[in-house]
């Protein structure tokens, strides 16, 4: 796969294809995670804002999604995703701005944003306010789960497999968001479920 060209979902929502380690986990780490993530999470954090203005303007005035803007919201949301799976013990491996094999987002094919709404990015923010608040509550599962994997991790070295369903859904469920509400490459109203 071309790194300069996001990956295709088959579907019109974005997808992530995440392969969490349950096993041999690096028991020493999971103490200091937060501390080493801060880095990369702040790096992180100011990239989000910088090409969401250029993008509504684009897709509003000239019905075109910018090629260097769709591969660098892929990358960066890419990498939020290794962020929370780094922070969610789901992987040992540091969240680096390179590609990890364990991880994918994949976005819609948009062609260029021709399939996508001129207008609708302009209120989609508004009109993900419900999605905001129901992954709100998802998130707050999905960190009670990591604190009981956390003890678990620090003395066993296993993630609990019964935590999965509700961490990795709350990460793929806000990528769905994400790329609807704020990356905008898609028109289709995201689900609520995980």
């Amino acid at each position: 796969m071309n790194s300069s060209i996001p990956a295709r979902s088959s579907s019109h929502q974005v997808e992530v294809l995440l392969t969490p380690e349950l096993n041999g986990r690096n028991r020493k780490t999971v103490f200091f995670r937060y501390i080493l993530v801060a880095p990369i999470a702040v790096l992180a954090g100011l990239l989000t804002v910088s090409l969401f203005p250029p993008i509504i303007l684009s897709l509003l005035f000239r019905k075109t999604y910018p090629s260097y803007a769709l591969t660098f919201n892929h990358a960066l949301l890419e990498l939020h995703v290794r962020i929370a799976a780094y922070i969610y013990l789901l992987t040992d491996d540091y969240p680096s701005i390179e590609r990890n094999p364990k991880i994918a987002v994949l976005f819609p094919d948009i062609d260029g944003g021709k399939k996508l709404s001129r207008g609708l990015p302009l209120i989609k923010w508004f009109l993900a306010i419900p999605l905001i608040v129901v992954g709100y509550f998802y998130s707050l599962a999905a960190l009670f789960i990591t604190f009981v994997a956390w003890i678990k991790v620090s003395a066993t070295g296993t993630y609990p497999e019964w935590g999965l369903r509700v961490v990795v859904g709350s990460i793929k469920f806000w990528s769905r968001v994400a790329g609807y509400a704020f990356i905008l490459v898609t028109d289709e109203y995201p689900s609520f479920k995980l």
